[in-house]
């Protein structure tokens, strides 16, 4: 048998992937580009997480385009507007006033959760969930 001289590493002309040699093997050198890092909030959070289990082509996508961060920043960012947005205009609405805060405390935060709850719904099937 001849005594074949590996390369340690070649360009595949058709796909323009390098590969490196790793004993008797070629393994792509495939590289992530540098990511900018954000903290996700909540929603952020549950953005990812739906993608990952529900949309998987666009989440590839998303992470292979290099856009999966910026996605997930901008959902977070309308998210958390449109939540308290929402909270706003029920808490214009229902005449819940600062005042109430102080005369009737356990109304008053009764309340505000449950703007809290239907705008956070609402963002839910808006936003993050489609």
């Amino acid at each position: 048998m001849k005594n074949i001289e590996l390369k340690d590493k070649f360009i595949d002309e058709k796909t323009g992937i390098e590969y490196i040699r790793n004993g008797d093997y070629y393994l792509p050198n495939l590289v992530l580009a540098d990511q900018k890092k954000i903290q996700l909030n909540k929603y952020g959070h549950l953005r990812l997480e739906y993608l990952k289990k529900h949309k998987k082509a666009e989440y590839t996508i998303l992470f292979m385009d290099n856009k999966l961060i910026d996605h997930l920043e901008e959902v977070q960012e309308t998210a958390s507007k449109r939540v308290e947005e929402i909270i706003q205009s029920l808490k214009e609405k229902s005449n819940l006033t600062e005042e109430m805060k102080n005369t009737d405390q356990l109304y008053w935060v009764g309340m505000m959760n449950n703007f809290k709850n239907q705008a956070e719904e609402i963002v839910l099937k808006e936003l993050i969930y489609v």
